[in-house]
C-alpha cells in the first residue's frame, strides 16, 4: 500500500477529536478551498512544501526521532526504533510515546494497519543521509545484473538461488545480520577493514572515489575485496563515489552504538517572580516603546529617512531618527522593521516614508497602535535589532535582506521555552534561555557573532515587554497562541490610553506622563523642543518654538488658547510672557517675492538690516526708509534673516502673510493594481493574509464534515476521467495545467477567484524551478497575470509551467 493511501486510511480512522487536533496543527493543508475528503486532506500533508512548513515548529527530540525512522527506513516497529534510540527502559521508552504521539498528531507518523510505523515521503527525503546512514542494500542494487549478485553471493560462500529477486533477497538477507556482516569483515584483508571501519562512521559524502567513468579504474586498497562481496556498491557506470549500504553501517557500528534522543530540555536556573510583578514591568516596557515608536515614526512623517544607494536606511539617518526622537539604535531599528512589516511605511523613490494607512495608525490609542507592532515583530523573517553581520559591517535597516525563517524560529523558540518554565517562576538569567531555543527549535537562527546565543532575540522580547522578570507575560502568552482578540485586550490591560493633558511649568517645560496623544503631541511639538521620551516626555518652550508656531499661521491667543485646553493647570505666567514677547517681535519684518523686497515699518531697523555685516551676502540695498531689495531669493533671505536672530515673515504675491506648512511624504500603497485589471479585480486589497479569517476556523466542524465525506478523492485528469470541478476557473486552470493534482487546482482557481495570495512553483524559461508568492491574480489562458512578491512587479506566468501550488 501507497504511503499516501496509508495516510488516507489512518486519517478515515481517527475520531473527530484526533483528526481536528492533525488539522490545527497543519493549517496551511485546511486552507479554503477546504478538502473535501480526508483523501485530499492526505494529498495536501503529504506536500513536501506542506511538510517543510511542519518541521521548523518541531523540537529536537521530535526531529530525533524522525530522523531514526527515516534511518531505518520505515515501515519499521516501534520496537526497532526504541532500540535504535536506547529508549527501552520505562521513562524513555513513555517519552518516545510521547513523542510518537505529536509526530502523529502532525500528520508526519503514524502507525499502518500491520503496526508498523510509517512516515511522509517528504520527511523522509529531509535528510540526504539520516543518521550518516546511506539508502538500503536494496536500493543501491537497482540495475545490479543477475550474474554480479550471483557473483557477491559466491564470494561471500552463500549458495545463489536461481533468479535475480531471489538472489537480490538472499543478499539482503545475510547482509541483514550483524553477526554474519562481522563474521565477513573478520576474514578481510587489515586494509578493507581499516577502509569500512572509517566509512561506517562517516556521511556517505565523504565516501572515496572507488570507481570512474575510466575504463580501468583502480580503487583505494581494500576497496575492491568490499565490492566483490556487496559491503560497498558502485554505480552502475562506475562512476561516483563507492557507497556503503545502511545494514553494513549499522553493522559495523554495533549495538552499543545508538542515534541521540534528547527527550529533556536543558535546565535553567529559575526564581520565583509574582504575576502582578511581570505585569507591572512588562506594561513599563511595553509603554515605553509605544510611546518610542509613535515618537520614530512621527520624525519619518515629518522629514523622510533616505535610503542609501545600495538600499536601506544608514547608519546616519538612522542616528538623525534616534536623536529627534530620543530613541537608542535598537528601538529604532525594530520600530521601523516592524512599521514597514506592517505596512505602515514603504520605499518611494529614494526615501522611506509613512503610508496613508500610517495617518489612520496615529489616530489610534497606543495598545492598538502597540499591538500592529508587536505582531508584526512575531512573524518578522529578520531579526530587526541586528546592526552587524558577521564581519563586523554595519547593516542598514529595511535593507531587503532575504527572508530568514531561522529569525521566525528563535522568536517562537524564545516563547515555547519561557512557557515551559513553572508558573510563577522566571528564568534567574534570560541569557540562560538561549539552550531552551536551541531544544525547542533546533532551526532557530543563531548565527549572530554575539557571545550568549540567542541574546539579541531576547533582548528584542525584553525591549516589547513579551519577556519580563524572565517569564512570559500576558503579552507573550496571547502572542504565540495567536489569538489577537485576546492580545487586544492585555494591551488594553496593560497600556494606558494616550495622555491628553500636560503639567506647564513655570521653567517653561511641559511634562507629559504616559503616551501623549498625536493632537498633545502634535501641539507640543508645533510651539516646543522634545527633550526626552518615554514613560514621560519633556518638552521645552522657547523664542525659537514660539516663532514656529507663528510662522504657521497661528496667532498669540490662539497659542496661549491651544495651551490652556491641555494644561493640568492655568498657564504659567512665565509662558504667557514668552509667548507674548516673541509675538511683539513676529513680524515686524516682511519680506516680499521679487527675488526680493523687504519692508517693515520701522526705518531704523530697516536701516539696521542693510548694515549688518552678515547679511551682506544677500545683496541688500535700501530703496526707501522702509523698503529694502535683496539680490537673494525670498526663502535664502527669509533663512538668513531667522538664523541672525530676526523673526520675518514672508508674504504671497497678494501681500498676505504665507502660512508654511510642510506636508507629509506619503508613499503609494506597497502593491499596486496589476496591469489590465477587469471588473472582477476592482478594489482588491494588498496580498491579503492566509491568517484572514483565522478566528473562524474551526477543526472540529471540518473534522466531522472529511469524516462523513467519502474517504477519496476524484481522478484528477478532468478532461479524461470527467472529475467535477465547481467552478468555471478551477476548469480552465485544469485545461492549461494539466500537471497540477485536483487539490492544487482547487487552491489556485479559489486564489484567483477571491483575490488571496498564493506561493507556486513554477518553471522558468531558463529551466530552473523557482518558487513564487502570487497576488492580484488574473486569468489570461493560457495565461496568469499577477503581482510577483519576488520581483516586486507585475509578471506573466504561463500555467502549463505552474508545477505546484501552496497557501501563503
Amino acid at each position: 500500500m501507497k504511503p499516501r493511501s496509508t495516510l488516507a486510511t489512518w486519517l478515515g480512522g481517527l475520531d473527530g477529536s484526533r483528526l481536528a487536533r492533525v488539522l490545527e496543527r497543519r493549517r496551511d493543508a485546511a486552507a479554503a478551498p477546504e478538502p473535501r475528503s480526508v483523501g485530499e486532506l492526505a494529498e495536501r500533508l503529504q506536500r513536501p512544501g506542506s511538510v517543510a512548513l511542519a518541521l521548523p515548529r518541531l523540537a529536537r527530540p521530535h526531529l530525533q526521532v524522525a530522523e531514526a525512522l527515516a534511518a531505518l527506513r520505515a515501515p519499521a516497529s516501534r520496537d526497532a526504533l526504541a532500540e535504535l534510540l536506547e529508549a527501552a527502559d520505562d521513562e524513555a521508552a513513555r517519552e518516545l510515546d510521547a513523542v510518537l504521539e505529536a509526530l502523529a498528531d502532525h500528520a508526519l507518523v503514524w502507525f499502518d494497519g500491520a503496526g508498523k510505523l510509517r512516515m511522509a515521503g517528504a520527511l523522509r527525503h529531509a535528510w540526504d543521509a539520516p543518521l550518516g546512514l546511506d539508502a538500503p542494500l536494496e536500493e543501491l542494487l537497482t540495475g545490479t545484473t543477475s550474474d554480479e549478485l550471483r557473483d557477491m553471493l559466491a564470494a561471500l560462500g552463500v549458495k545463489p538461488p536461481g533468479t535475480k529477486s531471489q538472489r537480490l533477497a538472499a543478499l539482503a538477507e545475510h547482509h541483514g545480520d550483524p553477526e554474519r556482516v562481522l563474521s565477513v569483515l573478520a576474514e578481510a584483508p587489515a586494509a578493507t577493514r581499516k577502509l569500512l571501519e572509517d566509512r561506517a562512521g562517516a556521511r556517505p559524502a565523504r565516501f572515496i572515489m572507488c570507481g570512474s567513468p575510466d575504463p580501468d579504474p583502480e580503487p583505494e586498497p581494500g576497496a575492491r575485496w568490499a565490492l566483490d562481496r556487496g559491503l560497498l556498491i558502485e554505480d552502475r557506470h562506475r562512476y561516483g563515489p563507492a557507497r556503503m549500504p545502511a545494514e553494513v553501517a549499522l553493522a559495523l557500528r554495533g549495538p552499543g552504538r545508538h542515534a541521540p534522543f534528547q527527550p529533556v530540555p536543558p535546565s535553567v536556573e529559575r526564581v520565583s517572580v509574582a504575576p502582578v510583578d511581570v505585569d507591572r514591568e512588562a506594561s513599563a516596557v511595553a509603554s515605553t516603546f509605544a510611546a518610542g515608536a509613535a515618537s520614530v515614526l512621527s520624525v519619518c512623517s515629518t522629514t523622510a529617512p533616505a535610503r542609501l544607494r545600495s538600499g536601506g536606511i544608514g547608519a546616519r539617518e538612522l542616528a538623525r531618527i534616534g536623536k529627534a526622537a530620543h530613541a537608542d539604535d535598537a528601538v529604532v531599528r525594530l520600530v521601523l522593521e516592524t512599521a514597514y512589516a506592517a505596512g505602515l511605511m514603504a520605499r518611494n523613490g529614494d526615501y522611506v516614508t509613512p503610508t496613508g494607512a500610517y495617518d489612520a495608525w496615529a489616530e489610534q490609542e497606543p495598545p492598538e497602535q502597540f499591538a500592529v507592532l508587536l505582531q508584526a515583530w512575531w512573524n518578522l523573517a529578520l531579526t530587526p535589532t541586528r546592526a552587524r553581520d558577521e564581519d563586523g559591517k554595519a547593516l542598514p535597516a529595511l535593507g531587503g535582506a532575504p527572508p530568514c525563517n531561522g529569525c521566525v524560529q528563535a522568536r517562537h523558540g524564545l516563547l515555547a521555552a519561557a512557557a515551559r518554565l513553572p508558573a510563577g517562576h522566571g528564568a534567574r538569567v534570560t541569557a540562560d534561555l538561549g539552550p531552551l531555543i536551541a531544544w525547542h527549535r533546533p532551526f532557530a537562527d543563531c548565527s549572530l557573532q554575539e557571545d550568549t546565543p540567542f541574546a539579541t532575540v531576547i533582548r528584542e522580547a525584553e525591549l516589547l515587554g513579551v519577556l519580563a522578570r524572565g517569564a512570559l507575560s500576558a503579552l507573550g502568552i496571547h502572542l504565540r497562541t495567536g489569538d489577537p482578540e485576546a492580545l487586544g485586550v492585555e494591551c488594553r490591560r496593560l497600556l494606558p490610553s494616550a495622555t491628553a493633558t500636560a503639567r506647564l511649568g513655570a521653567d517653561l517645560t511641559a511634562v507629559v506622563t504616559g503616551t501623549p496623544s498625536r493632537r498633545l503631541a502634535a501641539l507640543l511639538d508645533s510651539v516646543a523642543d522634545r527633550e526626552t521620551s518615554g514613560t514621560a516626555s519633556v518638552w521645552r518652550f522657547s523664542a525659537a518654538g514660539v516663532r514656529r508656531a507663528l510662522d504657521a499661521g497661528h496667532t498669540p491667543e490662539d497659542i496661549a488658547a491651544d495651551l490652556a485646553a491641555v494644561a493640568a493647570g492655568p498657564l504659567p505666567q512665565p509662558l504667557s510672557y514668552l509667548i507674548a514677547d516673541t509675538a511683539r517681535g513676529h513680524g515686524r519684518v516682511r519680506i516680499a517675492p521679487a527675488a526680493c523686497v523687504l519692508h517693515g515699518d520701522e526705518p531704523a531697523l530697516l536701516a539696521e538690516l542693510a548694515a549688518h555685516r552678515k547679511l551682506a551676502k544677500l545683496g541688500l540695498r535700501r530703496l526707501a526708509p522702509t523698503v529694502l531689495i535683496s539680490r537673494s531669493p525670498l526663502d535664502a533671505t527669509l533663512a538668513a534673516l531667522r538664523a541672525e536672530g530676526y523673526a520675518p515673515v514672508a508674504e504671497t504675491d497678494e501681500g498676505t502673510v504665507r502660512i508654511e506648512k510642510t506636508r507629509p511624504r506619503r508613499a503609494a500603497a506597497a502593491v499596486p493594481a496589476p496591469r489590465g485589471s477587469r471588473a472582477r479585480g476592482a478594489g482588491r486589497t494588498a496580498a491579503p493574509s492566509l491568517a484572514k479569517g483565522s478566528a473562524d476556523f474551526d477543526p472540529s466542524a471540518l473534522a466531522t464534515r472529511l469524516l462523513a465525506a467519502p474517504a477519496t478523492i476524484p481522478d484528477p485528469a478532468p478532461f479524461e476521467g470527467g472529475a467535477p470541478f465547481a467552478t468555471d476557473t478551477e476548469e480552465i486552470v485544469a485545461g492549461w495545467a494539466k500537471q497540477l493534482p485536483c487539490t492544487d487546482v482547487r487552491q489556485l482557481a479559489h486564489a484567483i477567484d477571491t483575490g488571496q495570495a498564493i506561493t507556486i512553483e513554477y518553471v522558468a524559461a531558463s529551466g530552473n524551478l523557482t518558487v513564487r508568492t502570487l497576488s492580484r491574480l488574473e486569468l489570461a489562458p493560457p495565461h496568469l497575470e499577477a503581482w510577483c512578491h519576488l520581483r516586486e512587479d507585475e509578471r506573466v506566468f504561463t500555467l502549463s509551467r505552474v508545477h505546484g501550488v501552496m497557501p501563503t
